[in-house]
């Protein structure tokens, strides 16, 4: 679950109504003494129901249109630490990280500081661009750019080799447009013509905000939507860049001056502090239309987009007249919104974004108890040991494939709270007089680390999430299974409660995860890393049936995430008995409630609707209930009658690794 995948649909409830009678009701007393009791327990009729009563009692949406669940309580109690934490910092820190973030936050938080700083962050950049005189000075100048973590013209980052997956290199792709896809700059509807146009007074009034005079903004409005559509023609549909494939094609470093010699690519490299030999450069049509662009526009023309998007980058961290401009339309009209968040929430994520791995590592410091994350780990080997008892157990798999699934189980990483390889901190200090000044030291230094990323040994330097966001996930590049600190709490995993919860909790995630490895999506990578189908067809023939049968159980299209969910609660049952061979009763039904404590959740009806038709998962109730109406001992723990709902009949039930 590389963010914590939780979709999940609210369980209806049904009302039950208690008759209240006197002495003189004698007829009601008569109704109430020849009732039937139920034919089945709450445990077997529906467990989701039964197990989290009491959370969806005190959970219910009255009104309006919303959600609550379980893991969304979890996420906002990581949201709560991280401002618990920074406002500590902001008192007390003396220095090292510490300081730098307390100060950080106490400039975010200073919205006076704010608008007497005015344009002050950006004045050095703005100036930086004025001095361009020659076509020749525009690389240099968006190189700088890119430097401070403001990408101009095109995007480069780092990410995986898909041709060796234990490193990763520089990718340039397209980018440089204030929309969100090229499409928005070429069709003609009435819909894109009326967004044109709230982009177009947004684009004036941020070249106001960096220095248009009003006889002159007509033509700079102009020359900025000019130069971003000349750009967005020469850029493909996102509809052709869902595919990774489409989007690699490995070069020589070397030469590149020469075939964008008004780019200067090679040069942009050196400036971000790329030594290797090789990038991808998959659109090398988009990239010849760019360095023609420098070379046949004028530089006024340049000064005016590189103006504009330093302003439209850093409009959310200067004063009131930048941000209002900014939430008008990139919050309104682009993102739907009615109204800007708080502003702590506003300054922390602007913290995580330009400096998350700082708050990540002082996080895991205070949140993180060595306990919880020795018994994480200690959880998770087991359930990896119960996947290789899986393998080899398991009817679906032939030969050859058990061979490349235990050759791969064996190189698998487990890596719990924070990546292990840690980062250099080193960064210019700090003060409390400019939020927008740290934001370009923190992103300056956030890009740097970044460009370390790029080069042989280095793929697994950082995950693609930080450790103060709640996520469980399976990283197939680098096949390793990454447990983030947040996540590390309940209901997740609670320490006071009784371990076999656990288990059912965290290690059914876990295990979830790491089947990921080996199903239909980790057939395509070895154990080396190499990108190839290990299975043979008859292996997919009869993961395919599997699918089909848990289809036919949730009444909707075969999806792998329901196949997941019921791996994990074997493999976390398997590894919870391999521990505890003499497990008693209460323990395995204390195991199945851990499970189902995942998966409560509340929704409006609106909410509900739109979530049923985007899922990747099935409901809550199904998330709770499917996979342990497969399993034998879930009916076993609670001594459910045959017939029962929340019990499949032997021949009916699917396993993947038990």
């Amino acid at each position: 679950m590389p963010k914590l995948r939780v979709l999940a649909l609210t369980l209806g409830l049904v009302a039950t109504t208690t008759l209240l009678s006197t002495s003189g009701d004698a007829a009601a007393q008569r109704r109430k003494a020849k009732a039937k009791p139920p034919a089945f327990t709450p445990q077997c009729t529906d467990f989701h129901a039964h197990a989290n009563a009491a959370w969806l009692d005190a959970n219910m949406i009255v009104a309006g249109s919303g959600a609550e669940s379980a893991l969304g309580q979890l996420a906002d109690n990581a949201h709560r630490q991280q401002v618990a934490l920074l406002d500590e910092y902001m008192q007390n820190a003396q220095g090292g990280v510490a300081k730098l973030l307390g100060d950080f936050w106490a400039s975010g938080l200073d919205e006076a500081a704010i608008e007497r700083d005015g344009a002050n962050p950006v004045a050095p950049l703005l100036s930086r661009i004025d001095s361009i005189r020659r076509s020749k000075d525009i690389p240099a100048a968006v190189a700088a750019l890119h430097q401070v973590g403001i990408p101009v013209l095109f995007n480069f980052g780092a990410d995986v080799d898909l041709a060796d997956l234990g490193r990763h290199i520089g990718y340039f792709s397209q980018g440089g447009l204030g929309l969100p896809g090229a499409a928005y700059y070429t069709r003609e509807d009435a819909d894109t013509r009326a967004l044109m146009e709230r982009y177009r007074d947004y684009v004036g009034k941020i070249l106001v905000l960096t220095g248009s005079k009003p006889p002159q903004l007509e033509a700079d409005i102009n020359a900025v939507l000019d130069l971003e559509t000349r750009i967005a023609r020469a850029s493909k549909p996102l509809s052709l860049m869902r595919d990774p494939r489409d989007n690699y094609a490995l070069v020589a470093v070397a030469g590149l001056d020469k075939q964008f010699r008004h780019l200067q690519l090679q040069s942009f490299l050196q400036a971000q502090g790329v030594s290797d030999e090789s990038v991808s450069l998959a659109n090398p049509q988009l990239f010849a239309q760019l360095d023609a662009l420098v070379a046949q526009l004028k530089p006024a023309q340049w000064k005016t987009y590189l103006r504009y998007q330093v302003g439209a980058s850093m409009a959310p961290y200067l004063s009131k007249t930048w941000r209002d401009a900014d939430f008008e339309f990139r919050g309104v009209v682009l993102r739907g919104e009615t109204a800007p968040p708080p502003r702590r929430q506003q300054v922390l994520d602007a913290m995580n974004h330009a400096a998350g791995p700082m708050l990540g590592r002082e996080y895991v410091g205070r949140y993180l108890p060595p306990a919880a994350r020795a018994r994480a780990t200690e959880i998770a080997v087991e359930v990896r040991d119960a996947l290789g008892r899986g393998i080899e157990r398991n009817t679906w798999m032939g030969t050859e494939a058990k061979a490349e699934a235990r050759a791969k189980l064996a190189a698998l990483k487990i890596e719990v709270g924070a990546p292990v390889r840690d980062l250099d901190f080193t960064v210019q200090p700090m003060g409390r007089g400019s939020f927008g000044g740290n934001m370009l030291i923190a992103s300056t230094w956030r890009h740097r680390e970044e460009m370390k990323r790029i080069g042989r040994g280095n793929a697994d330097r950082r995950w693609n999430v930080l450790p103060q966001q709640p996520a469980l996930a399976y990283d197939p590049a680098q096949n390793r299974l990454i447990v983030t600190a947040a996540v590390l709490q309940p209901p997740v995993l609670q320490m006071a409660r009784a371990d076999a919860a656990n288990y059912g909790a965290f290690g059914a995630l876990v295990g979830h995860e790491l089947t990921h490895g080996f199903d239909d999506i980790g057939r395509y990578i070895d154990a080396t890393g190499a990108l190839r189908d290990w299975w043979t067809p008859a292996d997919a023939t009869a993961w395919g049936a599997r699918l089909a049968s848990l289809a036919s159980q949730y009444s909707g299209e075969p999806r792998g995430e329901d196949a997941a969910d019921l791996a994990g609660v074997e493999l976390a049952l398997d590894a919870l008995l391999a521990a505890k061979p003499e497990l008693d009763l209460a323990s395995r039904q204390d195991f199945y409630a851990g499970w189902a404590g995942l998966w409560p959740k509340q929704m409006s009806p609106d909410v509900a609707a739109r979530v049923s038709a985007t899922g990747l998962h099935a409901p809550g109730r199904w998330r709770s209930n499917g996979p342990l109406m497969n399993d034998p001992g879930f009916a076993e723990a609670f001594s459910c009658k045959p017939g029962a709902p929340m019990q499949r009949p032997a021949a009916e039930q699917v396993k993947i690794w038990r």
